[in-house]
């Protein structure tokens, strides 16, 4: 098997028409009907359906489909590393991160390792689920997340850090925001909250942890970030929850409460690929190894 099969495969996979697919790829049609017949002959399954208004993918090339994509981002991704270093550049080390994340330790890692370290660190905000495929190309090296993925795949791994309690932040003039507060209390309260989407997310964590309770919550509305929550917060329109970190911004019109009642806390995991590390890879796992444990014993930089 060649490249040049993968590349005609995922053609004709986008294109669903053996046609438009040769003219994407510059080759006639018969050769490249050819290629995808011999394709389909090595691996030992149809990956292709022929119908007469074009082809149609079986659920053996849909999965082929998606790993033969994987394979030429992470190629691809490969090829422009070697050049950087290659010409003498700074190797690139690219983080992802969800955004609660940013007010803990993960601005320490980025500044050490621009300052002592051979490399240029790029910063990438997405969530769990998009840093496990950007990791699977090869589009971030380490991802920060606060969720366990159901379905990792044997090339990238996930690890707990750390678990941190949830706070809730109030309006600082609020009669509830001195001394902690039960999740009965909270439930009594507007909640601002972030878009739930596909679980696991942290807005399904907060909204379970009143559901676990028989509680219902009264969203008063849905917010894509922390900082735009807690200008909500501030301006009187009701609470939200957020991970202990968050506390660090020191946001006026803002009080940070702690939550009554056993683990009421938010996990903080690792997301990277399983392979060899290299020279920048050990320096930022030396490093995140120091903040987690200065984190746990309660020591932070």
């Amino acid at each position: 098997m060649e490249l040049r099969h993968l590349r005609y495969f995922c053609a004709v996979a986008e294109e669903k028409n053996m046609t438009r697919a040769a003219e994407k790829i510059f080759i006639a049609q018969p050769p490249l009907t050819r290629q995808i017949k011999q394709l389909e002959e090595e691996v030992g399954v149809q990956l292709v359906q022929r119908e007469a208004r074009g082809i149609s993918l079986t659920p053996a090339g849909e999965y082929f489909w998606q790993q033969a994509q994987l394979i030429l981002d992470k190629l691809e991704a490969t090829v422009k590393e070697s050049q950087r270093i290659d010409a003498g550049k700074k190797r690139i080390f690219r983080i992802g991160f969800v955004p609660s994340i940013f007010y803990g330790q993960l601005p320490q890692l980025v500044r050490r390792l621009r300052q002592h370290h051979f490399a240029s660190v790029e910063l990438h905000e997405m969530k769990t689920g998009e840093q496990i495929e950007a990791l699977k190309c090869g589009k971030i090296d380490m991802g920060f997340g606060r969720v366990v993925m159901p379905s990792l795949g044997g090339d990238v791994t996930q690890k707990l850090l750390f678990s941190e309690p949830i706070l809730a932040a109030l309006p600082c003039n609020h009669p509830m925001a001195e001394g902690a507060i039960s999740m009965n209390e909270l439930a009594q309260l507007p909640l601002i909250t972030y878009p739930a989407g596909n679980a696991p997310t942290f807005a399904n964590i907060c909204l379970d942890l009143f559901n676990s309770r028989g509680l219902r919550v009264k969203v008063a509305q849905q917010v894509n970030d922390v900082g735009t929550a807690l200008g909500l917060v501030a301006s009187d329109m009701g609470f939200t929850l957020v991970p202990e970190q968050v506390m660090r911004m020191n946001r006026d019109g803002v009080t940070f409460v702690r939550l009554k009642g056993e683990g009421i806390t938010s996990p903080v995991f690792l997301s990277k690929r399983e392979e060899p590390e290299d020279e920048i890879m050990t320096a930022a796992m030396e490093i995140l190894d120091e903040l987690v444990l200065n984190r746990i014993e309660g020591r932070y930089p």
